[in-house]
């Protein structure tokens, strides 16, 4: 088989232009030897760009000699004018053999320029497999060198008739393919990709919002057990905009309150969006009883006194959405029940694999449940990298399917010294930052992951790593219960926060245990899944070689040494 670069072409899940040039891809490296490259614009970093290598051309081929064919691929319905073949765009013409013989000028410039006149092969070919060229002769190009639907059948022979496989190799073969990779920029810009990379993850992960609000019962009661990435808040979401269009009132309750701000930010404004024990303050208030959330035991006394107040019919509601329900406790099920008003329907929505604080299952006897269990949001390695780690602990994880397009995001595991760990976990988070920086992740695309709780955390009371300025919960409450933050560039959160949410470039730091048991399997499952795009853990030594021991010995000398002395300086 042909070898192709960039090689991650299949796992794309495109549409359009770009599904076509995958199909010739795949014709392409079955057809040919494994002694010819094809070079391709097929890849996920130009997913809403022309897929084009060089100016018109889609597929750069390179024979076993160094002999070059630019083919260029045009689908679908072509005029032929007396100027030749036209391509149609929208209220815009474009003349094919001209943009292709612009191209080969321009590439024919490009190589004298980089490897000298008469050391080099040009050819080119006009590849239209849906246009059957009637005159020739007015085309434009070589009829020779159109391979349209009446032969597309006979593409790969061509290829090899004008790219023979005996030639003598060329003295610039080998300059020619370094050329070509550094062209095609295969180093993928972060910055400009996480926005494409989201729009396609939502798409793909978006099924679970489509189908599951076409199912019809009475009374509606529906738990959904997804896993992470699965398109849980997409539905919730979904859920909310159905109940406002029909003119009812939806009421969306989490746990965490960093989940419920940011729900609130995308779903309708018509929607009343909290997590639970905001939700208990605010009838709590309305009771005449202010909570005092300096006492210790204010989120109990929330509970109790939510449990034993009437729900006035103000508050309550058509449609209840209940997220993170592996979180919710069995009495809070009854006291929400109030919420909703005769008739009305209740989602709830859990996921068993990010159950954190290890809770009973709530009992819901008599309901509909619905599993998910792919995984659209987690880059393929991400998700490998997690069913070989936590599936020995959390047979759940194991089965876990994925559903992402994405793969060699490439796991990073950097150590640290537990004997030092506050500092040396310090400064080995401060590197990570800096290797995510390094890889075009922007600031506000990184979150750093706490593997401990807040309060046990030494990144809790830094303020700052390096030039990098951390925005971290402060640990205080506003008179109305909404949490204060202090100001910085780089997200810190634990993950027991951060459940629900995600980023392009997240940073597991201070992962360390002496046994991986259950609970630290589960930890370690919603942190990596929290990352959209790339995954670097900090762990310990003693953690590493659990986690990937060849990090160890991956481990530069010199940055272990660093991190000891870093740990060790008063």
């Amino acid at each position: 088989m042909a070898r192709i670069v960039p090689d991650d072409w299949k796992q794309l899940a495109v549409t359009g232009a770009a599904a076509r040039e995958r199909e010739t891809l795949s014709l392409l490296e079955h057809a040919l030897s494994d002694d010819y490259t094809v070079y391709h614009g097929v890849h996920w970093t130009r997913l809403n760009q022309s897929f084009t290598v060089f100016g018109e051309a889609d597929f750069v081929v390179v024979s076993p000699s160094g002999r070059t064919l630019f083919i260029e691929q045009k689908t679908g319905f072509l005029r032929e004018t007396p100027k030749g073949l036209v391509k149609v765009y929208l209220q815009t013409e474009r003349n094919v053999s001209i943009a292709l013989a612009r191209t080969v000028e321009s590439m024919h410039r490009r190589f004298t320029a980089a490897f000298g006149a008469g050391t080099y092969y040009i050819e080119e070919l006009l590849y239209c497999p849906d246009h059957g060229v009637r005159d020739a002769a007015i085309a434009g190009v070589n009829p020779a060198r159109i391979v349209d639907a009446t032969r597309k059948e006979r593409l790969a022979a061509i290829i090899r008739e004008i790219l023979p496989a005996d030639e003598a190799r060329l003295p610039s073969a080998a300059k020619i393919h370094h050329f070509l990779s550094d062209e095609l920029s295969l180093t993928p810009d972060a910055g400009a990709l996480v926005g494409q990379a989201g729009t396609l993850v939502t798409r793909l992960a978006g099924g679970l919002a489509t189908w599951a609000r076409r199912l019809e019962f009475a009374p509606f009661r529906l738990r959904v057990i997804g896993t992470a990435g699965s398109g849980k808040t997409q539905l919730a979401v979904q859920v909310m905009k159905d109940a406002v269009a029909r003119g009812q009132r939806p009421l969306y309750v989490c746990f965490n309150r960093p989940l419920a701000d940011h729900i609130a930010k995308v779903a309708p404004p018509e929607a009343s969006v909290t997590n639970y024990h905001h939700l208990c303050a605010a009838v709590a208030r309305e009771a005449g009883t202010p909570p005092d959330f300096t006492a210790p035991d204010v989120f109990t006394q929330l509970e109790a006194i939510f449990a034993r107040t009437a729900i006035d019919a103000r508050r309550q509601c058509d449609v209840l959405i209940v997220d993170e329900g592996q979180d919710f406790q069995q009495p809070w099920v009854a006291a929400l029940e109030r919420l909703l008003r005769p008739g009305g329907a209740w989602w709830w929505l859990e996921d068993p694999l990010q159950n954190l604080y290890m809770r009973a299952p709530v009992e819901l006897p008599g309901w509909t449940e619905l599993k998910e269990t792919t995984n659209y949001r987690s880059p393929r390695d991400i998700l490998d990298f997690v069913r070989d780690v936590v599936g020995g602990e959390v047979p759940l994880a194991a089965s876990l399917a994925s559903g992402s397009p994405f793969d060699g995001s490439d796991v990073s595991v950097s150590v640290y010294d537990e004997t030092h760990a506050a500092q040396s976990a310090v400064e080995a988070t401060k590197r990570a930052i800096t290797q995510a920086l390094s890889l075009g992740f922007r600031k506000q695309d990184i979150v750093v992951l706490s593997f401990r709780g807040r309060e046990g955390s030494v990144l809790t009371a830094v303020e700052q790593l390096g030039p990098h300025r951390l925005r971290s919960f402060s640990g205080q409450y506003d008179l109305f219960g909404n949490p204060e933050y202090r100001e910085g560039d780089v997200l810190l959160e634990s993950i027991y926060r951060f459940k629900g949410q995600s980023a392009p470039c997240v940073i597991l730091t201070e992962v360390d245990f002496t046994a991986f048991d259950e609970r630290a399997a589960r930890k370690l499952f919603v942190g990596a899944t929290r990352a959209t795009m790339k995954l670097i853990v900090v762990a310990s030594r003693r953690a590493a070689k659990h986690l990937r021991p060849d990090a160890l010995a991956d481990e530069p000398a010199e940055g272990a040494a660093a991190a000891l002395l870093a740990a060790r300086r008063p």
